[in-house]
């Protein structure tokens, strides 16, 4: 699974949410400031090419569907942001959540539970 621009990983957030369409629907569900039509139509293209969406032609249209889902593409981003940035450690992770302040206690009490659930299996 090739790696997405940040231009290509929020046409794909669209196509994730509407599952399947042309270029015009991808351009309504993008906030402004909106790309020109013909640069998101090359974007797709692009994503096409990396093997993220397929297509299907009616006519001169073009409609696009999805190849990979996003949970897929979830796990390989989270596992390559621990492994490149957090020494391949969960044990990191949390710990830099925990020291900026973007876990709650309230979180860290349902993670505690989880682990001791996983634990008990």
């Amino acid at each position: 699974m090739e790696e997405l621009t940040a231009n290509e990983e929020q046409i794909m957030r669209v196509f994730w949410k509407i599952e399947r369409g042309i270029v015009r629907d991808v351009l309504d569900q993008i906030p402004e400031p909106k790309p020109p039509y013909t640069t998101l139509a090359s974007a797709v293209k692009v994503l096409e090419k990396k093997g993220y969406l397929g297509h299907k032609t009616y006519g001169k249209t073009n409609e696009y569907f999805i190849l990979i889902p996003e949970s897929d593409y979830r796990k390989k981003s989270f596992n390559s942001l621990v492994k490149n940035f957090f020494d391949g450690s969960v044990e990191n992770v949390l710990s830099f959540l925990v020291k900026e302040k973007k876990v709650s206690e309230k979180e860290l009490e349902e993670l505690q539970k989880m682990i001791d659930n996983y634990e008990k299996k």
